[in-house]
């Protein structure tokens, strides 16, 4: 009876911790403005089935597209024998699925086939990594220290996870075979193993339970990993794809107090909206244009942020990156996650209100001075973006850069008069002229004279 009472005790503390974390998260990502997303339900479960689930944009790189394949069909297939461990682990039965039959031979055979070819993939990963990494991908200053270590760690723990699991079923079937017992399951690979351990029952029946327990404290502690890794993307690929714009790429929004001054001076008998009142009927304090932090950002581009897989295919296809300058669109997404983590760690403090447990959660006080905007990202980032819509078309998640950079330079120009001197003359040219250029529209066609005083000259005949 204590290993189900250790296992329980373990269970309810990782799904607990996990739980806290996660509540965390969705605090963080609900400080963003409010953006409705509901409707279009067909076409986002479509889109979902299809970027998050089936991998579709992965595979425009073929090789990496099959490797990560591989690791991501045996996270899947491998659950299965983790929900069989949950339960065995509870109720102290042994290979609880037994009663599925031929179904668990396939499956037990699956798993082990999988997690055999996960090493190999993992090991594939660990080189093209570290020694044969691909240019533009694995370089640049957002990915020093952490972001480095972090995505090797997660090799090692894949590998550790995987070897465990060979441990336990090798162990397992040997001592199956010494009692001249058949184990329910079928093992191909670790039938290959089972010379490799000792003969002794009792040596083996504590090899198997330490592998038992190596594999799932594992997976617990990978779990609670997850949240504060890049490899969240595994669950937060899901909601992020749903939640994805479904406008054309590149459509820009509009600023609504704009556009109904615009069309009040287009037309006249235009009636301005009131504006937003809060509940008491105050006047609400105009909301600033574009983005200077995060709370400025919509929700959705918070979520997007722990949705980033820090692959750097955005940045590794960006034009104003590859030519040398400051931009990395993976930089400006990864910066905006560490600012929301850097404002909003403090604990959650949890308040009942009628409605049950709501999250109190206030921004850190010693940081209220630093911004998204000059704090992370610079305005020579933005500025080099040409706006070509290259990053969002290969991000495989669907994470659009584009959007908030350009809310970020929106915010340059509408709340500082901050744009490069030369979209400064520009506009001032647009204001005064009606077109970018230094020329008064009476001046406009003056370069079609020449051409309208050729017409009138008198055609020559060649005899």
């Amino acid at each position: 009876m204590l290993q189900p009472l250790l296992f329980a005790l373990l269970l309810v503390a990782a799904f607990g911790f996990f739980a806290w974390q996660v509540r965390k998260i969705r605090a963080n990502i609900l400080v963003g403005r409010d953006r409705d997303m509901s409707g279009h339900a067909a076409e986002r479960f479509r889109k979902t089935l299809l970027v998050a689930f089936g991998q579709q944009k992965m595979f425009k790189r073929l090789t990496p597209a099959l490797l990560h394949l591989i690791v991501y069909v045996g996270f899947l297939v491998i659950n299965v024998e983790v929900l069989e461990i949950v339960v065995d682990g509870l109720f102290g039965t042994h290979r609880f699925l037994q009663f599925l039959g031929p179904v668990y031979d396939v499956l037990m055979a699956t798993n082990e086939i999988l997690a055999a070819l996960v090493i190999v993939a993992v090991a594939a990963f660990w080189w093209r990594r570290n020694r044969n990494p691909p240019l533009n991908r694995f370089s640049g200053p957002e990915l020093r220290l952490w972001p480095r270590l972090d995505a090797n760690i997660i090799l090692y723990v894949e590998v550790v996870l995987m070897v465990a699991l060979f441990f336990m079923n090798t162990a397992d079937l040997k001592l199956h075979q010494m009692e001249s017992l058949d184990l329910p399951g079928a093992f191909p690979i670790s039938n290959l193993l089972t010379g490799l351990l000792p003969t002794d029952v009792g040596t083996l029946e504590v090899l198997e339970r330490i592998g038992w327990w190596a594999h799932i404290t594992g997976i617990f502690l990978f779990l609670n990993y997850l949240p504060s890794s890049k490899h969240f993307h595994i669950i937060m690929a899901f909601p992020g794809v749903w939640y994805s714009r479904l406008v054309p790429q590149g459509q820009f929004s509009n600023v609504e107090s704009i556009t109904h001054e615009v069309k009040a001076m287009m037309d006249p008998s235009y009636v301005v909206p009131p504006a937003p009142t809060g509940p008491d009927g105050s006047a609400l304090a105009p909301t600033a244009f574009g983005v200077k932090d995060v709370e400025d950002l919509p929700w959705t581009n918070l979520l997007a942020a722990y949705s980033c897989t820090e692959c750097g295919r955005c940045t590794s296809v960006c034009p104003a990156n590859l030519t040398g300058k400051l931009l990395s669109p993976r930089k400006i997404i990864m910066d905006t996650r560490d600012r929301v983590e850097e404002k909003y760690y403090s604990p959650l403090i949890f308040q009942p209100n009628v409605y049950g447990a709501e999250a109190k959660h206030e921004p850190v006080t010693d940081l209220a001075n630093a911004t998204l905007l000059r704090g992370k990202v610079t305005p020579e980032e933005l500025w080099a973006c040409t706006t070509c819509n290259a990053c969002v078309e290969s991000c495989p998640v669907n994470i659009n850069p584009l959007e908030s950079i350009i809310e970020m330079r929106r915010f340059l120009v509408l709340e500082e008069s901050a744009a490069p001197n030369s979209l400064n003359v520009m506009f001032s040219n647009i204001e005064n002229n009606g077109a970018p250029w230094a020329f008064s529209p009476s001046d406009r066609f003056n370069w079609a004279e020449d051409l309208y005083a050729a017409e009138k000259q008198p055609a020559v005949v060649l005899a």
